[in-house]
């Protein structure tokens, strides 16, 4: 099978996820890539040959082939060849912008991470929606258990409003004392904000109650070094409004890490009552932060019941630290392997 493919190859959500399909599926078809910007990729030749081998494809490309596009929902114009367009969107809200709708509608079919998006795009586009989900490579982020009595709760993922940073620094505070063996670390950069900006979350932080017990962590240059702050770590926290998918909730999973997460969006593809403690949402909200997003769609609505539900998470947490064999048993299910075997089958319905 001949499979064309325009994605971001890098350190970023798409360009993981990219990298990691490009790989799974050289195994499988003959792939030919476009990369979309600059390619970033670790030097190994697990991601090296493939990536050349599909790179040097494109000169030569099957136009007949089905042509697969990882990007974003409104940039849906461009593909390779006449074969079907498919288009790979990874977002947050549940429901598409009149630029969003009209690209959406171009293509032959859409792959999307999980089955709440699928209902949105069935509701919102009615084109035929396949579920891929994403993975993790646990070769990357193996199950690691923590020696020290500090418990330390991990948040990824770059500064916003939807991913609940605004309300994880009041839970923190509300969750502990000064005298409590506890850490927060955030390695949260937004490369789309200013320094300014970047700076003002990180005001907000430690200058915090427990500001003292707050580690802010810049941003890691590849997967591995993320996984030395995450195996460090004992709880990833991600009280998120709304997620695409979330790559590293699952992969504190594959650490064999705790995990407190909101029962809503994508995430909730891997996320269960027994491999995450989970914040229960009663209603949503418009999307609203002034930056990001303006009211276009709605997401998780975070009051004061949910920061409660979160506040109560991390004292548990906190006071029977464990291993989360339920997370590792997820990611074990969920490996980018399985995704490149799913793409294929949908391909070929």
């Amino acid at each position: 099978m001949n499979i064309n493919i325009l994605s971001p190859i890098n350190q970023l959500g798409y360009g993981i996820a990219g990298l990691n399909i490009v790989r799974g599926l050289s195994s499988l078809a003959d792939l030919a890539l476009w990369p979309i910007g600059q390619p970033d990729c670790p030097n190994e030749e697990k991601y090296t040959d493939p990536l050349r081998k599909s790179i040097q494809n494109a000169v030569m490309p099957d136009f007949s082939a089905p042509c697969i596009k990882i990007w974003h929902q409104h940039d849906m114009s461009q593909f390779v060849g006449r074969g079907e367009h498919i288009g790979f969107p990874i977002f947050e809200l549940n429901k598409f912008n009149e630029i969003e709708t009209h690209h959406l509608k171009s293509l032959d079919r859409i792959f999307v991470c999980s089955e709440w998006a699928k209902d949105i795009v069935t509701k919102e586009i009615g084109i035929k929606t396949h579920v891929i989900p994403l993975g993790v490579d646990r070769a990357i982020f193996p199950d690691t258990a923590t020696e020290s009595s500090k418990t330390i709760f991990l948040n990824v993922g770059k500064w916003e409003i939807r991913k609940g940073h605004d309300v994880l620094v009041e839970a923190f505070s509300k969750a502990f004392e000064s005298s409590d063996d506890v850490e927060l670390w955030m390695m949260c950069d937004n490369p789309f904000y200013s320094k300014e900006e970047n700076e003002e979350w990180e005001s907000l932080y430690k200058n915090s109650k427990l500001g003292s017990k707050i580690r802010i962590i810049p941003r890691q240059q590849s997967q591995k070094e993320v996984y030395n702050i995450m195996a460090q770590c004992d709880c990833g926290v991600f009280p998120a409004r709304a997620e695409g998918w979330n790559l590293e909730l699952l992969e504190m999973m594959s650490c064999g890490k705790q995990v407190i997460a909101t029962n809503y969006s994508a995430h909730s593809e891997f996320c269960n009552e027994k491999n995450c403690h989970l914040i229960e949402v009663d209603e949503l909200e418009d999307a609203y932060d002034g930056k990001w997003f303006r009211g276009q769609g709605e997401w998780a609505n975070l009051g004061e019941p949910q920061i409660e539900q979160l506040i109560s998470h991390m004292q548990k947490v906190h006071s029977t630290k464990s291993l989360n064999t339920e997370g590792i048993k997820t990611a074990t299910r969920f490996s980018w392997e399985n995704t490149a075997k799913e793409i294929i089958n949908a391909i070929s319905t």
